[in-house]
Parts: C-alpha cells; sequence; structure tokens
C-alpha cells in the first residue's frame, strides 16, 4: 500500500490535548511523514472534507441567533484567541464589524481584545499571561454582551478565565475549538467544535464558521 493510501485509510481517535500550542518537536496533526507535497495536499484535503462532512450547522445556527441578539439589544461582542486563533479572532471581528454592515440597518458591535497590543502586553507584564483576556473584560464586558473565545486546545488558561468571568457578569459565551474541545467546550454556552487534531484545519473551519456567519448577517433582508 502507498503512503498516500495508507494516509487516507488511517483515522486515529482524537485525543485531549493538555497543553496548548505546537512545539517543534510536536507532531501531532502532521499526517504520516515523508509525503510529496502533492500527496500531503490530498491528506489535508481529505482532514477537511472530513469535517466539512460533520459539520455542526446546529451550533451554527445558535451563534447566529445569539449575535442577532445581541445586535438587536446594542450590546457587544468581544472575541479573543491565541497564537494562530488570535489572527482568526481579528478577522472575524472585522469581518462581523465591516463586512457584515446593512444599508440603513443597526451595525455589529464587534472587539477582538487581541488588537489592544498596549493593553494586552501590559497586563501580560504586570499581571501575567493567564490574565490578558480577563482583565480585559473586567473593563468592556457586562449583561449581555457575548464573548467568543477560539482556542485549538480548549485548554489555554487564558482563555478558560475569560471565560469564567464572562459568565459572572452575565454575558454568553460561545467556544470555536478542536481536539476533544477541552475545558473550554464543556463550560461555554454554545460551541463550535471541530473533532481534529490538525491545527490548520481545526482554524480553517473556524475561520469558515466565521466567514459563513458574517456574510449570512450581510445577506438578510
Amino acid at each position: 500500500m502507498s503512503k498516500q493510501a495508507n494516509a487516507k485509510s488511517k483515522a486515529p481517535k482524537i485525543q485531549e490535548k493538555k497543553t496548548p500550542g505546537l512545539a517543534a518537536s510536536n507532531m501531532t496533526g502532521t499526517g504520516p511523514g515523508g509525503l510529496s507535497v502533492r500527496a500531503f495536499a490530498e491528506w489535508y484535503r481529505d482532514r477537511e472534507l472530513e469535517q466539512w462532512e460533520r459539520f455542526d450547522y446546529a451550533a451554527l445556527e445558535k451563534i447566529a441567533k445569539a449575535i442577532e441578539k445581541v445586535e438587536k439589544s446594542g450590546k457587544t461582542i468581544f472575541v479573543m484567541g491565541n497564537g494562530g486563533s488570535a489572527a482568526t479572532a481579528s478577522h472575524i471581528a472585522t469581518d462581523w464589524s465591516k463586512t457584515a454592515e446593512r444599508v440603513n440597518k443597526p451595525l455589529i458591535r464587534c472587539i477582538s481584545l487581541n488588537d489592544n497590543t498596549a493593553f494586552m502586553t501590559a497586563i501580560g507584564n504586570d499581571l501575567g499571561y493567564d490574565e490578558i483576556f480577563a482583565r480585559q473584560l473586567r473593563n468592556l464586558c457586562g449583561k449581555g454582551d457575548l464573548v467568543v473565545i477560539i482556542s485549538g486546545s480548549g485548554n489555554s488558561p487564558s482563555v478558560l478565565k475569560a471565560n469564567d468571568y464572562a459568565k459572572s457578569v452575565g454575558a454568553t459565551t460561545v467556544g470555536l475549538t478542536g481536539f476533544t474541545g477541552g475545558k473550554l467546550r464543556k463550560d461555554v454556552d454554545i460551541c463550535f467544535h471541530v473533532e481534529s487534531d490538525q491545527y490548520g484545519v481545526i482554524e480553517d473551519m473556524h475561520m469558515a464558521a466565521g466567514s459563513i456567519l458574517a456574510f449570512y448577517l450581510k445577506q438578510r433582508k
């Protein structure tokens, strides 16, 4: 059997990722190894197609309703994540604030907590990295707001603390997770979960969910 065919036939059980991030020595989600560019691209495509087959439309509908509730009430959405998920958070916040705009309709108030670099690094320096999102929420978040937390592992202390604080003040929390979802998947009010151990696929699906929601919001009558 070729490496490519063997790569397609293997579907190991996804393990919980207890520690966040992807160190240089961590080869999780990189496939069988030794593939050509084309063979790896085909392997990656197949992993992504698997996720589209199990796409959680019900969770997406719940998130859409939560966004529309915030839009109607004039409350605010806060989005956050670490690493690649930080970039996703910034992109989603831009799309929901700008791309989703409609003529003569209320604007969606959406902020990425990753974009105030000075505030975030002040918190990290003075209080510790685990506080970078929760401390910002103390200034900004209140009852009726929506907090969207993006985390591949679902176990990063910084996002777990943000979720705890948001819920303590009456905000609704949404998680976008991967692997087995970690603690975050269990603790948020709504979770869009991607059951994969391939970081690229997880982040692609999170971004796809954000884009679907942005253009859904825009195309409403």
